[in-house]
């Protein structure tokens, strides 16, 4: 039975996070890519509300595209999270929002929040790049 090792660290010299890690290491792993997730709901509209709403859905939509290749949030490895606003409050609120949430373990690994200009959907204000690991 192969094993993988997930190890998360902070390097020394380096400054102190709220939640991430700088650098995490995967060893004996099969890797996971999810696609981008959106705020949609099944019928492939974006939801109803503000940005908090959004992430709402976005955590949904991970948690099941996770379940389904039998992968869970410690798994995570990376993360990367887009969300439309130059506000920093904004973006302290939706990452405060993903930590918080039932995938919250996903974001003790390699992340990143970006303030971007716009996504992909017409109302679209949030979405999630995450890659996993599994034995």
């Amino acid at each position: 039975m192969r094993l993988v090792t997930i190890q998360r660290h902070h390097p020394p010299g380096l400054h102190p996070t709220p939640t991430y890690h700088h650098v995490t290491i995967v060893e004996g792993r099969r890797d996971i890519h999810l696609a981008g997730q959106c705020p949609l709901a099944e019928d492939g509209k974006v939801v109803d509300g503000d940005v908090l709403a959004q992430v709402d859905q976005v955590v949904a939509n991970t948690a099941a595209a996770l379940a389904f290749a039998k992968a869970t949030p410690a798994d995570v490895v990376r993360t990367v999270v887009y969300v439309v606003t130059p506000d920093a409050d904004v973006l302290s609120a939706v990452w405060d929002r993903f930590v918080e949430s039932e995938i919250g373990e996903a974001f003790t690994t390699a992340s990143t929040l970006l303030g971007v200009a716009q996504l992909g959907y017409p109302g679209q204000l949030v979405e999630l790049d995450v890659t996993a690991a599994t034995a």
